[in-house]
């Protein structure tokens, strides 16, 4: 896992630089607002179950959701997450003539960091594809959200595949 650049940075430009500007802003607005709703489910039920976000072609961003499955046999998840991920990505393929981008919100654990982060993976029509992790922990003194730093993942097509 590699450090997100910093805003205004030189390797942000060169990322941005890479695709259309159209295209950066769909992402990264995906991106900045896939972590936002994510953490605001932290702070309200302390945690979240897996989502998505579309920008829309007019532009609107709107708000993705399938019901949570059944947990599988003899786990001890109340909801299957693996599902509803899939759940998702088989929604937005079936819609994606309306809108040009999306992203995939759900809960990981980083294995390597023994953290739980928010990831957000976001794909664009286009074909450009940009995914983050955000590392979180709860505070168990002052009972609040402890947000570690956002870092860039590996992410492959997962919506604009035939």
């Amino acid at each position: 896992m590699t450090q997100s650049p910093e805003p205004g940075s030189e390797e942000q430009g060169s990322w941005r630089g890479s695709v259309p500007e159209a295209t950066a802003t769909d992402l990264e607005n995906l991106l900045g607002t896939g972590v936002s709703a994510a953490q605001e489910q932290l702070h309200r039920s302390g945690g979240f179950l897996p989502f998505a976000l579309t920008v829309q072609n007019d532009g609107e961003v709107r708000l993705v959701a399938v019901s949570p499955a059944d947990a599988a046999e003899g786990s001890d998840g109340d909801f299957d997450a693996d599902a509803m991920i899939s759940d998702l990505t088989a929604l937005l393929r079936q819609n994606r003539e309306d809108f040009r981008a999306a992203a995939v919100v759900c809960d990981i654990l980083l294995v390597e960091e023994d953290s739980d982060a928010i990831h957000v993976a976001a794909e664009h029509r286009d074909g450009s594809v940009f995914a983050a992790v955000l590392p979180y922990s709860a505070n168990a003194g002052t009972q609040t959200w402890e947000f570690g730093e956002l870092a860039a993942d590996a992410s492959e097509p997962a919506i604009w595949v035939d």
